[in-house]
């Protein structure tokens, strides 16, 4: 196994092994992609205040989030085609998930579908990410198969009701089907393990949806139902029938603004996220870590405040768990891991986010992270809050 001391020594690795399109599909943002590349940078200007001469021993970084205990305060973010970037790649992420003691989100538009994950992991809870399409009928059955393989929280994701334009995508011929261009066809030819690997599963297409539509019989099909069903007319009363037709714990995923946190927690959800969708769709918003002080500030004591966008250490977990989340997800650095090196590289991955957590921690002066707030940051080096004049 190649060594392995950090997220970018597996994002190259990964670089080297899965196909361009489906690479590029998971390292890039839309539009010029200064929104993805913030969502990182922006955690670099933060800084912290080291301290000496403490006890450093015991040190936990186990938490709950929305009442689950996890090992630390990071869960799998939901990640479409994941099954593209190594053949099972759901059910092996969520393996690894299980075994490290956090959550794994499944999105809707996975490759391996909800049984196919709750089969593999022998039924062991996990998380379910939905979009709300037009066929109302079919998201109503699908949040009834969630609750049947026993999910136990669903991510309902808001800011997708329209696909942001991605250059990289748009050039690779990334649809549904897939374009097998020249380029395309010529590059697989280099990835002799990624070929082996998906000539050894059944699992090609979004599970979740194929077999499970009406009309939908083949990748034709498919791309037809698919490319007119994101719902432009999502509005909060479809959250309140999503939250009545699911029943469990809600968390609502792409909140960047105050006032939507503020609707957010009207509309009794259990958790939001803080999050832009990787900088994959409005390029030119705020990055993740910078508009989080602000929600945290506002709703951070009516409902839990997680967030994603830019985490590729346990360092950026630490500032953000400063700056008042009570959770995070990471999204790219596991689909690195899971590229690199399957399911043992999802679990490399949460290794080092783990140890780089607890290890800053320690430097910080705190043995537990449930003590950790502002105090562990230098004062100036990062974004207060402050409102804006709502």
């Amino acid at each position: 196994m190649p060594v392995t001391t950090n997220i970018e020594d597996l994002r190259v690795l990964a670089k080297r092994r899965v196909p361009r399109m489906f690479y590029d599909y998971a390292d890039s943002g839309s539009w010029t992609e200064s929104t993805y590349r913030a969502n990182e940078q922006d955690f670099n200007r933060i800084l912290f205040r080291q301290r000496v001469a403490v006890n450093m021993e015991p040190r936990s970084t186990q938490s709950t989030m929305v009442g689950q205990p996890v090992a630390m305060p990071v869960a799998i973010a939901p990640t479409g085609l994941t099954g593209m970037q190594h053949a099972d790649g759901e059910i092996l992420a969520a393996r690894a998930a299980r075994k490290f003691g956090i959550p794994f989100t499944l999105s809707t538009m996975s490759v391996c579908s909800i049984e196919d994950v709750a089969a593999g992991t022998d039924n062991h809870p996990f998380w379910f990410q939905l979009y709300v399409m037009r066929d109302r009928d079919f998201i109503a059955r699908l949040i009834d198969r969630a609750k049947a393989a026993n999910c136990s929280a669903l991510v309902l994701t808001l800011d997708l009701q329209i696909l942001g334009q991605r250059h990289k995508d748009i050039k690779n011929g990334l649809s549904v089907p897939p374009k097998p261009t020249i380029p395309n066809i010529l590059n697989l030819m280099t990835k002799p393990r990624w070929c082996l690997g998906m000539l050894g599963t059944r699992r090609h297409n979004f599970g979740n949806i194929f077999g499970h539509v009406k009309g939908v019989e083949n990748l034709g099909s498919l791309a037809e139902w698919t490319s007119k069903q994101f719902d432009p007319t999502l509005s909060w009363a479809d959250v309140e029938w999503v939250k009545q037709r699911w029943g469990g714990k809600l968390i609502l995923k792409g909140i960047q603004d105050v006032e939507d946190a503020r609707l957010a927690v009207d509309s009794g959800a259990d958790a939001l996220v803080v999050s832009n969708h990787g900088g994959r769709q409005l390029d030119g918003a705020p990055s993740s870590i910078s508009a989080l002080p602000e929600i945290v500030q506002e709703v951070g004591n009516r409902i839990e405040v997680h967030m994603d966008g830019g985490i590729r250490s346990g360092q950026h977990v630490l500032k953000a768990v400063a700056l008042g989340a009570k959770g995070t997800y990471i999204g790219r650095a596991m689909l690195y891991g899971l590229g690199a090196m399957g399911e043992a590289g999802v679990t490399r991955t949460l290794e080092i986010i783990h140890r780089e957590l607890e290890l800053s921690m320690a430097f910080c002066g705190r043995t537990d992270v449930a003590s950790v707030d502002t105090s562990i940051l230098l004062p100036g080096s990062y974004p207060t809050g402050t409102p804006r004049g709502y």
